[in-house]
């Protein structure tokens, strides 16, 4: 068994998660394809992570001592400790460099960048979902609600659709 790959599964799992069993499906797909876990391992490290006191992500440590032992465990262990501790490393570093005129000038440039990648997605989008005027109403009045900044994002969801419902349906 490669350790280091070993460990690299879970610190995989650990990184494109957010905790509980968000590392389900990669630990999953990984151990089972190179034979190192079965589906039994898998279900009674979910039981006893979800019967132990702590966070439900914590099941993993338990899939790492049923397939590997106690050196399971331990680098299950570490690859799920490493993440926060990287979060809080970029986290002071960034405080100590949020104020600087550079970052702010970058990071307004990734706002404005974000705005026009939505608005591109919304553009090519909408030649496809708006096809005539009843379309159209629908999206002025949702953006008339949305720029208004009164009106619940949820509700002007349902509006939209018992909008649609009432306009095509009925």
């Amino acid at each position: 068994m490669n350790f280091w790959l070993y460990f690299w599964f879970f610190l995989k799992g650990s990184l494109f998660s957010f905790g509980g069993l968000g590392n389900l499906p990669f630990l999953h797909q990984d151990l089972l394809l190179h034979g190192w876990a079965t589906e039994t391992d898998f279900i009674n490290a979910i039981a006893v992570g979800q019967l132990s006191p702590g966070p439900s992500g914590l099941w993993s440590i338990s899939l790492g001592y049923l397939t590997l032992g106690w050196l399971g465990g331990v680098l299950a262990l570490l690859a799920l400790t490493i993440p926060p501790l990287l979060s809080l490393g970029v986290n002071s570093f960034y405080q100590r460099i949020e104020n600087k005129k550079q970052v702010k000038y970058f990071s307004r440039g990734l706002m404005i960048a974000v705005i026009g990648l939505s608005l591109g997605v919304t553009w090519s989008l909408s030649k496809t979902a708006v096809s005539g005027w009843k379309d159209i109403l629908i999206v002025f009045a949702t953006l008339g609600l949305a720029l208004s900044q009164r009106v619940p994002v949820i509700v002007i969801f349902l509006l939209a659709g018992l909008a649609g419902y009432l306009i095509y349906a009925v």
